[in-house]
Formats: C-alpha cells, structure tokens, sequence
C-alpha cells in the first residue's frame, strides 16, 4: 500500500545502522512483506558506517520508494540517531528496530496489535535470547538494578525493539547513551509502559558494538535517570540533604573540640578540627550548589512540564 505523498502514514520503522551492509537488503524486504498492505515508511540512520552499508541503502530506496535515508557525517551514537529518525518519522506509530537482522520483523504486527489495545509504549523482551553470555549476564543484572531504582518493571529495557505512539517520540529528548534507558525516561512522563516477548535471532553478519566501556556508560547513565527522575525540579532537596548532613557532622566534631578546649586540653593540633571545618565548609557548598539548581530551573521551568490526559468541567443548567 506505502505512503503515498498525502496519504496519513501508519506506520513508521525507525532503524539506527552502522556498517550493516549484509543485512539491509534482506531486512528491507522482509518489512516490505510484512508491511505492505500498510501506509508505511522505513527510515534508516546510518551513523558513520565505514563500508558500503549507504550504497546499499541507495540501491535498497531505488527498489522501495517507501524508504529514507539519513546519513551521519560520522559516528554520534544510538541516542542522536533515534532522535534525527524521530524527528522525520509521519507514522502514528513508530516502531524502532536493530538493522543487525536480530530482530525479527515479523513481531512488528504484535507491536502494532499492543499499541492499539492502549499503551504508549512497548517494550520488545528477547526472550530466548541469542546472544553470547557476556552480553547476557551483563544485561540481566542492569535490567534488575534499573528495575529497583527505576521501579519501571521491565526484562530487557536495552532491547532496541520498541514501538511508541507518535506523540510520545515527539515528547522526548534524547543524547548521549540515553537511549538504552528510554522506557524509564517516558515513564517519568506519565506515559505507560508494557512489554511483550519477541523472537531473537543469532548475529549472523557483521560484529556486535558491545564493549566493556558501555557497561560503565550504562552505569553513569543509570545514575543520570534516576537523578532526573527525582530531583529535576527540586535539586535543592538532593544537595541540601546531603549539605545538611555534612555541615551538622561538622558543627557536631567542631562542639566537641571546643568542649575539650574549655577544659584547657589543646585542640589545634587535632586532626579531627580539620575534619569538622571540611565538613562545614562542605555541607555549606552543597546547599549552595542546590540553591543555585533551584535558581536555574526556576528560571528555565515550562509551564507544559506537565501533561493533562482529560478535563472534565461540570454542566448545570
């Protein structure tokens, strides 16, 4: 069917791709298939691929005038990816995908089918997944830490296989490693968030991006999310407590000593008096450093940080 200029765009498949040019061909007609009785548009990032993976892109849009291309200058990662695929995509829903052929496009259906039972947002689970176990175990214990810290309960939250209401995508903002985090970051927003198992297939072509540098990202990033989540618009409440806290250990310390030297017992050359002036001095900054976060997201706040779902006004006669 595809998306004719004019004609309302179902679906849009969002796909990040980096050196994948032995992929692209056959997942481009297997989403063709799947998809072709559809208004649908396929948008393909390729992020500073260093093979043929953007001729073969070119080939694979002379064949399906459904597809776009956009090219990076060179590798910015999966986060500015998604956000320029989001920013072109027409579709009412947005499916986003792994071009690693991994992801089995046949799910799409069961996203679509989700989406329109009334979710914002769904999370594909791999499930079995195909990949080697230093990937596996990694993942599991970062999707548990993210699930208590978070309290988004989802299995595989890093699964690139997702699909999103269109205004949702429109909602978000992405950089850096963000994007492995993106259920939490619209739960944050009020949407909601389920999940559903999907196929997973081996690595057939190609070599995975994973690396011990992305688990610690992760880590960082983690600590990121969870500090948006609570203390976005109240930053004083995180580096006053820990400013209180500290400034009181100090005034504790400090009373002590001077107790001691009321009693005439020498305190200047006490280790302890150093410590309880640091901790002062540092309990005084990190209240400061809250009450300037304060100013500055008193001074940047929106007033559509909230989102209203419906307004109900009563009528009398």
């Amino acid at each position: 069917m595809g998306n004719d200029r004019g004609k309302k765009v179902e679906i849009s498949v969002v796909i990040p791709v980096k050196d994948e040019e032995k992929t692209i061909e056959t997942l481009s007609e297997d989403i063709k298939s799947i998809l072709s009785n559809r208004c649908y548009e396929v948008i393909f990032i390729d992020d500073g691929s260093r093979d043929r993976t953007f001729e073969v892109l070119k080939n694979v849009q002379r064949k399906n005038k459904y597809i776009k291309i956009i090219r990076f200058k060179k590798n910015f990662g999966k986060s500015d990816a998604l956000s320029a695929g989001f920013g072109m995509a027409r579709g009412e829903i947005i499916i986003t995908m792994d071009g690693d052929l991994q992801d089995d496009p046949g799910e799409i259906l069961k996203f679509i089918e989700k989406i329109n039972e009334g979710w914002d947002v769904v999370v594909g689970w791999r499930y079995p997944r195909n990949d080697h176990m230093l990937k596996v175990i990694p993942s599991r214990i970062f999707n548990k830490l993210t699930s208590i810290l978070t309290k988004v309960q989802i299995h595989d939250i890093n699964c690139g296989f997702k699909a999103f209401r269109h205004e949702v995508v429109k909602d978000i903002r992405l950089y850096g490693e963000l994007h492995r985090y993106l259920p939490v970051i619209v739960a944050m927003k009020g949407y909601s968030v389920t999940e559903i198992k999907v196929k997973h297939h081996k690595r057939v072509y190609g070599k995975s991006k994973f690396g011990t540098g992305r688990l610690i990202k992760g880590f960082i990033d983690l600590i990121t999310v969870k500090f948006l989540m609570e203390y976005s618009k109240k930053p004083l409440h995180f580096f006053g407590s820990i400013g209180i806290v500290t400034f009181l250990s100090g005034v504790l310390i400090n009373s002590y000593l001077v107790l001691l030297w009321f009693k005439g017992i020498k305190i200047g050359d006490r280790p302890l008096l150093m410590l309880g002036v640091l901790l002062v001095i540092i309990g005084i900054q990190f209240v400061s450093m809250g009450l300037l976060g304060e100013m500055i997201v008193s001074s940047y706040r929106s007033d559509e940080d909230y989102k209203i779902e419906s307004i109900t006004e009563s009528i009398t006669d």
